[in-house]
């Protein structure tokens, strides 16, 4: 059943309350309401039926206005924001909106605070603070409005109502909603300790900020603790161009008292660079230390902490009742690349003999000394042996390196590690030698190194916070006048068949100044295709050999054979200071081809150390052809023959015997 009187523009002239003092418009409706209430039979003074619940046989729109549930605490001194909703209501979507106290120590007597409607609205203790903005209405939309009081006093403890003028062409449902909201003391505190002087820190520093705050609250309230950093620049304000400050959090403390890492420090924090703890204080307050292990040119700007208070309402949403913020200081950080320099020495060009020591030292200037930093340190060397320039051309390839914790590693060229050295002489100062220089050893030569500015031992994923190389040093070896000549030979002797014993010599002669020894290599190729087949002794153009060849053998300089991947039995030996043979065994048709020698001459340096002159040269190829054994020239015939011949008996058999089983069957007949 729905309650129905006259509209609001024709209210009827009832008495208003002793002691109540409403505008005109909310007395003539509430005043005809509860005409309504009591003609149905309903006590004006309990809280007005809900029509959806009555509407039996008939369903009607009613006006609903709610509040959050209360009590409310809020603290004072800080805002109080009360959103007001009103649905099922008749007329325009912009509805008016009026907020009533009824102060806890006035015996229930109502006040009118702010009025979306009437300038004039609110009671003498209100309209200084509703003039200057700390007391106003703001919508959310039409029917949604929030009363917000900018700083809240201990006197405004009370009911707060929230009623809606009717624009209903009947009066149903209800009209106006009431929360209690209590006024409790400000008791948040926040201090720090140490405040940031403003001089600018080395980058990779460790940062320090202490930050005490606490509540001392008779209700039960959570405390937050947030540290973040201010930059002026990191944006451009659309209208003027000017600078913007843009606030960041860094790490916090939350409400439930669990670590949130701010989400530009994400990784930051997995990686363990920033942590934030919390100790007990000496005065009560609580004391939150954060720390960042080492200081980044991006971490610069003003730096703050902020404590924030927390009380859960009666619909369990968390609410931020009170919130202080303390300025910590100004930090800059001083950019490791403005003072780092990485030099080589000695400078420009080295020339020595081949076979002395070669020592390069790499030197490490304007690290902070207040910073303690992990160095990678590598050396670099760019340069081709079969460039005429020392240094021109090819591809830089590491020689060595020392890993911040002072292990040293070798590049591709192992055998290093046994005849040179990577060592930390002083602080910044790393010498690299090479105990004896070989021609290969020419090159242009870098030292880069790599600074974790703060990470004595950084991790793998951790890049490093700046990477500078050196000038680069151009290293030329003298090396002797070294010629080398090869020359590949078949000795004279029986054809060569399958089974025999392949023997080749290879002459190779070194012209040169002091002991120098030969290295040789045999090799081979497939046999091209040819016509006609070639003598054993006959060499084959060079023209010929297109495939890449098969290693056979090598007598190394030291005189030690090694013999690679073959089916026949191989062997290599040397019959004279100049004359290396070579012998494949029990020879078989794979081993027939093309052979040729490479010679390389192998120089002593002084210390006794043998090195690769560079020097080398290859033979004519000799071909190796396998003729068929006798035995094999008489298998063909052999098969032939005996076939031919088991062919013949077996016509002559079958002839014979059939002739004779005729003859006899002729005599049997006569008989």
């Amino acid at each position: 059943m729905a309650f129905e009187g006259a509209p609001p523009g024709r209210p009827h002239p009832l008495p208003v309350p002793k002691g109540s003092r409403l505008p005109d418009q909310r007395h003539h409706d509430v005043a005809h309401a509860e005409l309504r209430l009591s003609l149905a039979g309903v006590d004006p003074s309990q809280d007005r039926p809900n029509c959806r619940s009555m509407a039996v046989f008939q369903y009607a729109v009613c006006r609903d206005v709610t509040l959050p549930p209360g009590p409310l605490y809020r603290v004072a001194g800080f805002p109080l924001s009360l959103p007001c909703v009103v649905s099922g209501y008749e007329g325009p979507r912009m509805q008016d909106f009026e907020w009533f106290l009824y102060k806890d120590d006035a015996g229930g007597r109502q006040m009118g605070v702010v009025s979306t409607r009437d300038k004039g609205f609110p009671y003498a203790p209100y309209q200084p603070r509703v003039r200057n903005g700390e007391v106003r209405v703001e919508r959310d939309s039409g029917d949604k409005a929030r009363l917000v009081i900018q700083r809240l006093r201990a006197e405004d403890q009370g009911k707060f109502e929230c009623y809606t003028p009717s624009t209903d062409g009947t009066f149903q449902g209800n009209y106006s909603a009431t929360v209690h909201v209590k006024v409790i003391p400000d008791t948040l505190r926040i201090s720090y300790t140490r405040a940031l002087t403003g001089q600018p820190v080395p980058e990779g520093s460790e940062l320090t900020l202490t930050c005490s705050a606490g509540i001392q609250s008779d209700e039960l309230t959570h405390l937050s603790i947030t540290f973040g950093k201010r930059s002026n620049g990191e944006g451009l304000d659309s209208v003027t161009g000017a600078e913007v400050s843009t606030a960041r959090e860094l790490i916090s403390i939350d409400k439930m008292l669990e670590v949130v890492p701010g989400r530009s420090f994400r990784k930051r924090y997995d990686d363990g660079e920033i942590t934030l703890e919390k100790r007990a204080g000496d005065t009560g307050l609580g004391v939150y230390v954060m720390k960042m292990r080492a200081v980044q040119p991006d971490d610069g700007g003003s730096y703050y902490c902020e404590a924030s208070q927390w009380m859960r309402d009666r619909d369990r949403s968390w609410q931020k009742i009170a919130q202080r913020t303390m300025d910590i200081g100004n930090l800059t950080v001083r950019q490791l690349a403005e003072s780092l320099s990485v030099t080589s020495s000695p400078r420009g060009e080295v020339t020595l003999q081949v076979g002395l020591p070669l020592i390069l030292t790499c030197e490490v200037l304007g690290l902070p000394s207040e910073v303690s930093s992990g160095l990678l340190v590598q050396w670099m060397r760019r340069g081709s042996v079969s460039s005429d320039v020392a240094g021109a051309g090819g591809v830089e390839v590491e020689l060595a390196r020392m890993s911040p914790d002072g292990v040293v590693s070798w590049g591709d060229d192992l055998s290093r590690s046994s005849v040179g050295s990577l060592e930390k002489v002083a602080e910044g100062r790393y010498s690299l030698k090479l105990f004896s220089a070989r021609p290969l050893d020419s090159g242009l030569y870098r030292c880069v190194v790599s600074v974790y500015a703060g990470r004595t031992n950084p991790g793998p994923s951790i890049p490093a916070t700046l990477t500078q190389r050196s000038d680069g040093v151009t290293v030329n070896l003298k090396t002797k006048d070294v010629l080398v000549s090869a020359v590949a030979r078949l000795p004279r002797g029986p054809l060569l068949k399958r089974g025999s014993t392949i023997v080749l010599i290879c002459n190779a002669t070194v012209t040169t100044t002091g002991p120098t020894q030969a290295q040789v290599q045999w090799l081979r190729w497939p046999i091209p295709n040819i016509k006609e087949k070639p003598a054993s002794d006959v060499s084959l153009p060079d023209a010929a050999v297109k495939e890449s060849p098969a290693l056979v053998a090598t007598m190394m300089h030291d005189g030690v054979a090694k013999i690679y991947a073959n089916g026949s039995e191989v062997s290599v030996d040397r019959l004279s200071a100049v004359s290396y043979r070579l012998r494949v065994h029990t020879a078989t048709m794979e081993d027939q081809g093309l052979y040729a020698c490479h010679a390389e001459a192998w120089g002593r340096d002084p210390h006794g150390g043998w090195y690769n002159t560079g020097a080398k040269a290859e033979s004519n190829t000799v071909t190796v052809y396998l003729y068929a054994r006798a035995i094999d020239l008489l298998l063909l015939p052999l098969v032939i023959g005996v076939s031919a011949a088991l062919f013949v008996g077996i016509i002559i058999i079958a002839t014979v015997t059939c002739c004779f089983m005729k003859r006899l069957a002729r005599q049997r007949v006569r008989k």
